[in-house]
């Protein structure tokens, strides 16, 4: 397949990472977090955050187990590292908040952007159907193709996710992966000779290991790329 290049629209296919993507992730799991323990009001914001990720990185392991399950772990995990109460009857309250969490202000305007130019939107994320089922009322596009961890048995950074849009991608004329995680997405999408826009919402460098077709700091600049001269089918 040639290096994605011009506009998209029909017999594109674009998957995107959900949750930090689309979904403000760091938002949702601070406010959440700082909802369930009141001693995480005392802790930065990238602080608790960090040991979030140091945390889910260290519980992660080969056996596949339902992010539900998995967030409420990390959260125990946090709340013991800091003196507060680490029962997973109260962590569970964590992952059930991620239904409520929101999309960047930007999410539908791009994406309404890309339906109407007949692009087909397709989701590869590490969750629980359950929970992805309450996210996807937030959007104001459909999702035609849907990868999940629970489907997939199994978390990116590993292969499953991407394999299951290279299958997808079949059906279609060009496959782009949209993603904003250099861990989860950007660096295995390149690894496993997947082409990948980087939305790199948060300033970060560019590392080495990934080779994105195209950076951009923001979902509406990733559209603006996509769709130039604002075509659309609209």
């Amino acid at each position: 397949m040639h290096r994605f290049e011009g506009t998209a629209g029909p017999g594109t296919l674009l998957t995107f990472d959900c949750y930090g993507t689309l979904i403000d992730w760091e938002a949702g799991i601070l406010a959440a977090l700082r909802a369930v323990y009141p001693g995480a009001t005392a802790v930065e914001d990238e602080a608790l955050l960090g040991e979030f990720h140091a945390a889910q990185n260290r519980l992660k392991t080969s056996e596949y187990r339902p992010y539900r399950q998995l967030v409420a772990e990390t959260s125990a995990e946090v709340a013991r590292s800091n003196g507060w109460d680490p029962s997973l009857e109260r962590a569970a309250a964590v992952p059930a908040s991620i239904p409520s969490w929101r999309p960047f202000r930007d999410t539908n305007a791009a994406l309404s952007r890309l339906a109407s130019a007949g692009v087909t939107l397709g989701l590869l994320s590490n969750i629980d159907n359950d929970l992805l089922a309450g996210t996807l009322e937030h959007f104001e596009v459909e999702f035609l193709l849907l990868g999940t961890a629970q489907n997939l048995r199994s978390y990116k950074p590993a292969a499953p996710h991407f394999e299951r849009g290279r299958e997808w991608s079949a059906g279609f004329d060009r496959w782009l992966h949209v993603a904003q995680s250099l861990f989860h997405d950007v660096i295995p999408a390149t690894a496993f000779g997947v082409q990948v826009l980087w939305v790199n919402r948060k300033a970060e460098p560019l590392p080495d290991a990934a080779d994105p077709v195209h950076v951009a700091p923001d979902l509406a600049a990733a559209a603006a790329w996509l769709l130039p001269d604002g075509w659309s089918l609209a």
